[in-house]
């Protein structure tokens, strides 16, 4: 499973943390304000109590509690039809008021009752002390304790206190509390959620803000090849952090060039020192041969050692070449190059060269591209000279070219035993060969391929092998662009 990027990581990472912190202070923040409004509630219910122990008006007791419950109603009530219940029972325990609430929900009715037993005591009277004023209420001997229950009829939160001329009980509707707390939970599920987006979004723009001289120094080793070393990062407007990193990578590059143009050097130096030495001992030995006996032994030796000369003379050639094309030194001679005509007449030399292979062309007239000429040459002969070393007995080379208004393409291919996956990736790499040209039966050093890949691509065209090949055969397409001045005639 492909691992997700640095950058998404970063953004989800901070997605994460900041959402459990958002969830959590939205968790605690809810419980801390539904707190708040159960305490100050039980703070209304407990003035409310306090001022039933006040002494009575001169009013029947059933009027008193009306007008009581009534006052509750407008201190504590809400919208809600039945927002306080009210339980009023003598010292004898039994009911002087109850409200409609407390009659219709016998549950309710029982909390009330089981709370006023266990509302603390009234405080003993005490004869030896003067008698407390009738307008001050005597305090408790400890705070009365409320409770959250739930019945038939909703939430009810219920208070009860125990004065020497009453035992009351109130419970005041939840509903309302409920409902606000909802609204801002509702809240919270709306609001963390586009904050989460927004921390997500931020945190994946400053990361991408943060990442980008990473992004910088990628671009940079994506483009690093033989005219890409002298390419540098500046460091004046990178963050310090990365600094090292890229001053690091700069030196890199710069010890790459450097080995590079060394080695670029010494291969052109030692070609151009040994060609002409080469050139000399060819030249001995071709008058030399002209001079022995013919038919000799020594004529045989002589030829052995000039084929030997010119293989080293072909070798030193292609090694100047490629150490000119690593430098992109390559210099191309471009003219007018007829490819129809060209290839037209290396068929003729394949036809002469092996008349035991069955030849197949498809080649249009008029296929003109802007190119050297020679080099050009010296690609289709190694390709044409590769179809027939690696030829199958009584095998055949097919050749077709075609045309398009940006690129001409050259396919040649030929009857061959399947090239093993290990082998495909690395034809073109320099003094490779295959298994089955290890041996002196066929003719190369490897070098042949590698080298008509470098002038294709001096001619920002390409040389690949096809993939797409049929079994018991090996293809190689060239490509090359089509020039725009040259217009092809019939």
């Amino acid at each position: 499973m492909k691992r997700p990027s640095f950058r998404l990581r970063i953004a989800l990472l901070s997605a994460g943390l900041a959402g459990s912190a958002l969830v959590g202070f939205g968790a605690v923040s809810w419980f801390q304000i539904y707190e708040a409004k159960i305490s100050r509630l039980d703070a209304e219910q407990l003035n409310q109590l306090m001022r039933a122990n006040r002494p009575p008006e001169p009013l029947p007791e059933p009027e008193r509690w009306q007008r009581y419950e009534d006052l509750l109603t407008h201190t504590l009530g809400t919208n809600t039809k039945t927002p306080v219940a009210l339980l009023v029972l003598d010292t004898n325990s039994k009911t002087v008021y109850q409200s409609d609430a407390v009659q219709g929900d016998l549950d309710l009715n029982r909390l009330l009752l089981r709370q006023i037993d266990l509302a603390p005591l009234p405080p003993p009277l005490n004869r030896e002390r003067p008698p407390i004023p009738k307008n001050i209420n005597p305090p408790f001997p400890r705070p009365p304790q409320f409770i959250s229950q739930q019945t038939a009829t909703g939430s009810w939160r219920i208070g009860a206190a125990r004065f020497p001329n009453a035992h009351i009980a109130i419970a005041v509707s939840l509903q309302t509390v409920n409902q606000e707390m909802a609204i801002i939970r509702n809240i919270f599920l709306v609001s963390i959620p586009g904050a989460l987006l927004l921390v997500a979004v931020g945190a994946w723009v400053v990361a991408g803000s943060a990442l980008r001289p990473i992004h910088q120094l990628t671009g940079v080793i994506q483009q690093v090849t033989v005219k890409g070393l002298d390419r540098r990062i500046p460091i004046g407007t990178t963050d310090v952090e990365f600094v090292e990193l890229i001053g690091v990578f700069n030196q890199m590059l710069e010890r790459l060039e450097r080995s590079f143009t060394q080695a670029s050097r010494f291969s052109a130096d030692a070609a151009h020192e040994l060609k002409t030495p080469l050139t000399i001992l060819q030249g001995e030995l071709e008058r030399t041969l002209q001079q022995v006996e013919p038919g000799s032994e020594v004529q045989q030796r002589l030829s052995n050692l000039l084929d030997e000369v010119r293989r080293l003379s072909g070798i030193m050639r292609k090694l100047l070449l490629l150490s000119l094309a690593d430098a992109g030194q390559m210099s191309l001679y471009l003219v007018e190059v007829d490819m129809s005509e060209l290839l037209v007449e290396m068929l003729e030399d394949v036809e002469l060269l092996a008349p035991h292979l069955k030849v197949q062309s498809d080649i249009p007239d008029g296929l003109k591209v802007q190119g050297d000429r020679d080099l050009l040459i010296q690609v289709l002969q190694n390709l044409l000279s590769n179809a027939i070393k690696y030829n199958l007995p009584n095998g055949w080379i097919k050749i077709h070219a075609h045309q398009n208004q940006k690129t001409l393409q050259v396919t040649i291919a030929n009857a061959s035993k399947d090239i093993p996956e290990g082998d495909r990736s690395r034809l073109f790499d320099r003094f490779y060969r295959g298994d089955r040209a290890r041996t002196r039966k066929v003719e190369g050093i490897g070098l042949g391929l590698s080298l008509a890949r470098e002038i294709v691509r001096a001619h920002r065209g390409d040389l690949i092998l096809d993939s797409a090949t049929s079994v018991g055969q090996t293809a190689f397409t060239l490509s090359l662009p089509q020039s725009n001045k040259f217009v092809s005639s019939s």
